[in-house]
């Protein structure tokens, strides 16, 4: 009987080739980095699951390795995609076997190969905290109105957008988490009507160098506004709404894109002891100079869903995340008290004051200028509206004469900006610092708001 020997490696023959092995290894690595486009962008985080989006420049197979930061060696992997020209080669990975409380680090593998950055990637899962400890201090960072100049595309004369830096400001913050609050990007006339053109604006916008660190750095959530969503101040009657909300949809992370039977941009989280509720204010918008007819910004279903919410929920923050100002009482443009949306707007301030839901704050950008606006009437809950405008679009300087009779006067920012909130303290004693910067990082106006406090029996 003969017997098979093992093949076994000719060990002079590998000696003399393992030199040239080692010189292919990093141009395998440099390969499958120039297949990523943009990201990784961490998504999402809860606290057993955390997704990771990204997007390659053709069809490929992307994966991601992670293992906790105090446990180099515990390696974990998030589902396999393969990349597609039909969501615009984009993927978003979970990973799905998480501890609460954690950090991880991450690395991108495409078509089976590691992807080396110039920074490292880390995600993190949110804490397990109640009924046990105080609620967890955490920060995050807020901005709308990021134009990305494309000269081809673009309007003649000066370019609109500048100041790219303000993103390795934002990246350099190091918070839990982004809320991207619309106008992410900004549609041009030859692209909102095709699936092509939606994705072109988004592709290039976000592949940009200046914003990769920041994708990377931190977990982002977003809702969109009228640049993202169709023309300028587009409404539900915009006939392409189905394909531009699907182009958001490839190019974020949210937790949803709707709820229940709700369509639009429409999500909610929890993060520590605040709540987030992330609302659509174009996809069941009426049209802004229609005059017949009921006016709504969010449609009532949505609205309904925003009260059950408020009513409903037990975190000591409400957070209203909408892409316009609620609060302000000027009638340009397209705030809440214009156009006739007014009566909605008193629907909301009506219900908050009924039902008595303490410490409702709304985050609104849109106007290309920031401020806080405060409703105080004593024995009813106060109401916030915290603006954040402009990121790299161009700046209204004249927003201060833009009446609006609840503002904090000084607060009124009319420059390039993003701001950064921050909850701090034990349950007894919260505080919510609220800082703007500007695009160099450098602190413009600081407030700090701390909760109301009342007896059982309110929110």
């Amino acid at each position: 009987m003969n017997e098979t020997k093992p093949i076994l490696p000719n060990l002079k023959t590998m000696k003399r080739k393992l030199p040239l092995i080692l010189l292919f290894v990093p141009l395998l690595l440099s390969a499958q980095k120039e297949l990523l486009r943009s990201g990784p962008m961490p998504g999402y985080s809860e606290m057993k699951e955390a997704a990771i989006w990204l997007q390659t420049k053709n069809s490929a197979t992307v994966f991601a390795k992670y293992w906790p930061v105090e446990q180099p060696g515990d390696f974990h992997f998030t589902n396999t995609i393969k990349t597609t020209k039909d969501r615009a080669f984009t993927a978003v990975l979970v990973a799905d076997t998480l501890e609460p409380g954690n950090r991880y680090k991450y690395v991108l593998y495409i078509n089976n190969a590691p992807v080396e950055l110039p920074y490292e990637t880390f995600f993190h899962t949110q804490t397990l905290w109640l009924w046990r400890t105080d609620p967890p201090e955490f920060s995050f960072l807020m901005g709308s109105g990021a134009y990305i100049n494309e000269p081809a595309y673009d309007r003649p004369g000066k370019p609109y957008g500048d100041g790219y830096q303000i993103f390795n400001s934002m990246a350099g913050k190091q918070v839990d988490f982004m809320l991207w609050l619309g106008d992410n990007v900004y549609l041009r006339q030859q692209e909102w009507n095709t699936k092509t053109g939606l994705v072109h604006r988004y592709t290039h916008d976000r592949s940009i160098p200046e914003l990769q660190k920041l994708l990377a750095s931190t977990h982002h959530y977003a809702i969109l506004d009228d640049h993202d969503f169709g023309p300028n101040d587009s409404d539900r009657s915009f006939w392409n709404k189905n394909q531009s909300l699907d182009a958001f949809e490839y190019f974020w992370a949210n937790p949803s894109y709707g709820v229940g039977n709700i369509e639009g941009a429409i999500t909610s989280f929890q993060y520590g002891d605040a709540a987030f509720f992330l609302l659509d204010n174009r996809t069941h918008r009426s049209p802004d100079r229609r005059q017949s007819g009921k006016k709504t910004q969010l449609g009532e279903e949505q609205l309904q869903w925003l009260f059950n919410n408020l009513a409903s929920t037990y975190a000591r923050f409400k957070f209203v995340v909408i892409g316009g100002q609620l609060l302000s009482t000027s009638k340009k443009y397209e705030s809440y008290s214009n156009y006739g949306f007014d009566q909605e707007r008193q629907r909301i301030i009506d219900f908050i004051r009924e039902e008595n839901i303490l410490n409702v704050i709304f985050l609104t950008g849109d106007v290309h200028f920031s401020e806080v606006s405060v409703l105080r009437e004593e024995g009813r809950p106060t109401i916030w509206d915290i603006t954040s405008s402009p990121l790299t679009s161009g700046a209204n300087t004249n927003g201060i004469n833009q009446e609006n009779t609840l503002r904090i006067p000084e607060s009124v920012i009319m420059e390039r900006n993003f701001t950064q909130l921050s909850l701090s303290g034990p349950r007894s004693n919260r505080v919510l610092t609220v800082r703007y910067f500007d695009s160099n990082g450098k602190e413009l106006w600081k407030y700090r708001i701390e909760p109301e406090i009342r007896e059982s029996g309110t929110h």
